[in-house]
């Protein structure tokens, strides 16, 4: 007979999922650069020309950054958990589908920005929407992991409930952003670099 108990019957170990998890976000993060195309050019023009591309480098920047620290946050998760449950794996497969996502919006974004009107503020509007479900699908893993504590190591509950209110605020601020391309694409743009930023010189443990 086997003395493997219902609980551990019932859990997957970590490493997997997170070997998979790291390979979608290395796609998603490689595919960023791919959205941005090399210039058709007249002789004398490429610098020009390469300088029209601000709003593709700018939105990649973002972007980059933004999937960066979701990497470095998803790492954080793992590292603290023990083993995981299907309602884990489901949720985690939310969160990377928003994000191998991310890159469309961002090559959406970077296309319409310099165009002004409603075709701009719309296109920072959907890259805003975006962030508002990747923070949202971050949010309800940790929210999942505070809710089911034997998946996660002793003494991990602080941080869990850190990072569940730290995904609660990153959705108001990119809600808010959504708001701000109404007024005009480039704040907004502004806006969703600072949260990337904010986010950035967060301290990890």
């Amino acid at each position: 007979m086997s003395d493997t108990s219902p609980q551990q019957q019932s859990t997957i170990l970590p490493g997997r999922l997170e070997a998979f998890s790291d390979g979608v976000l290395a796609i998603a993060i490689t595919l960023l650069i791919l959205e941005i195309t090399v210039p058709d050019a007249d002789d004398g023009s490429l610098w020009r020309q390469l300088g029209d591309l601000w709003p593709s480098y700018l939105a990649y920047a973002v972007s980059f950054l933004t999937i960066g620290i979701m990497w470095v946050n998803h790492h954080r998760m793992t590292r603290r958990l023990i083993s995981v449950d299907h309602g884990f794996i489901y949720r985690n497969l939310a969160l990377l589908g928003f994000v191998a996502f991310l890159p469309f919006p961002t090559a959406v974004l970077a296309d319409y920005l310099t165009e002004g009107g409603s075709n701009a503020k719309a296109a920072a509007a959907f890259y805003g929407l975006t962030m508002v479900a990747v923070s949202a699908s971050f949010g309800l893993l940790w929210l999942h992991v505070r809710r089911t504590p034997e998946l996660s190591a002793p003494g991990a509950s602080a941080e869990v409930h850190s990072d569940v209110v730290g995904s609660a605020i990153a959705v108001a601020i990119y809600a808010v952003a959504m708001g701000v391309s109404i007024v005009s694409a480039v704040a907004a743009l502004a806006v969703y670099g600072a949260v990337a930023v904010a986010f950035a010189f967060r301290r990890f443990d």
